[in-house]
């Protein structure tokens, strides 16, 4: 492949970057409450005279020389937060830089990836006779997979070939990402007093079923994702300790691969277990890019690798083929004290850049 090659100034882009990052940190965007951040995107394009739309608290844009007979690539990545846990020692929508570190809320997840993808969109937004056309969207409600955000964004877009979606991967490429499935079940028992025999125990039950689908192993292993995961992560039965419930509720976590739908192992499930199981949604599927995808050879090339990852982001409701990739490490998502290295900021920059270089 020929790679285009651009002229941009890295000190540049970083500054601007880490300032967007800083502001984007005072303004508390948890989710369904973006507004404020919304604008801040709003006025960082204006500063930079590039039109961009609004739908709800979603902001995108496409480049200049938009050519509509030509396929899409879209940078995708959200800026609404969590709530900060209690463990924060710092304030958190204080942007602190220390020891080469910036401090604060959404720095790692996902600020630091929407403001690399700002930068990189900045890079390729006036550059004539680009293969394929770049669009940048910005959006609400990732973190509680929420109707509002890229999932009701994304019909409004033009067509889209590839979306790389920017979320904490060290910069490699996360190649398939699992899907997310949240089961609720009830197993029903006979209530009686505790002194009493009762060989219907709701609770006895419920403790048997689960531990069979604990210990199930769905026969189909994915190359990129492993095996599908079954966790329990609630459990409810009982208000008084001398009465036996009628029943047992429970909550199972279910991180699906892509050997599976949510319906197949929605199914499976509930063959393995007496209990009455209902499925929140189905809609968080798997994902996965091939590995001959240009976008993943192209990534290789430069010494980037790749892998599966178990945590779901919007590449859930992303209706194409898609990606994801950003600055950062996941497991300082949702952490107390959250921050990014400003050496990942420029790192991310300079690699989203040379990728798409190498396939714009």
């Amino acid at each position: 492949m020929q790679e285009q090659k651009s002229v941009y100034n890295k000190e540049e882009l970083l500054s601007n970057a880490v300032e967007l990052l800083k502001k984007l940190i005072e303004i508390p965007s948890f989710s369904k409450d973006e507004y404020n951040t919304s604008v801040e995107i709003e006025n960082f394009f204006k500063k930079h005279q590039i039109p961009a739309k609004r739908f709800k608290n979603n902001i995108w844009a496409v480049n200049k020389n938009f050519d509509v007979f030509k396929p899409s690539i879209l940078l995708n990545t959200h800026h609404d937060t969590v709530k900060p846990n209690k463990a924060y020692t710092l304030d958190p929508f204080v942007p602190l830089e220390k020891e080469g570190k910036l401090f604060g809320l959404g720095s790692n997840d996902a600020g630091a990836s929407l403001v690399c993808m700002t930068q990189v969109f900045l890079n390729f937004y006036d550059k004539e006779d680009l293969k394929y056309n770049l669009i940048i969207a910005l959006t609400a409600e990732e973190e509680i997979s929420g109707f509002d955000g890229i999932e009701a964004l994304f019909p409004q877009l033009p067509n889209i070939t590839l979306a790389i979606v920017g979320e904490p991967t060290q910069m490699n490429l996360a190649i398939a990402e699992k899907g997310l499935l949240v089961i609720d079940g009830e197993m029903k028992g006979t209530p009686s007093h505790a002194a009493h025999p009762n060989s219907d125990n709701s609770i006895v039950k419920c403790m048997e079923d689960l531990q069979h689908i604990l210990n199930f192993r769905f026969p189909k292993i994915s190359d990129y994702l492993g095996e599908v995961k079954v966790t329990l992560s609630g459990i409810h039965a009982g208000v008084q300790h001398n009465v036996v419930p009628e029943s047992c509720s429970f909550t199972l976590d279910v991180r699906v691969t892509d050997e599976y739908s949510n319906q197949e192992v929605f199914e499976i499930i509930q063959s393995q277990m007496k209990s009455v199981l209902t499925a929140r949604s189905f809609r968080l599927n798997s994902s996965k890019i091939e590995m001959n995808h240009p976008f993943v050879q192209a990534g290789l090339e430069i010494g980037r690798t790749t892998y599966g990852s178990p945590t779901s982001s919007d590449q859930a409701i992303i209706p194409c083929t898609s990606v994801k990739l950003g600055p950062g490490d996941s497991t300082r998502s949702h952490t107390a004290d959250e921050f990014i290295y400003i050496e990942e900021i420029a790192e991310g920059i300079e690699i989203y850049i040379r990728i798409l270089e190498k396939i714009l």
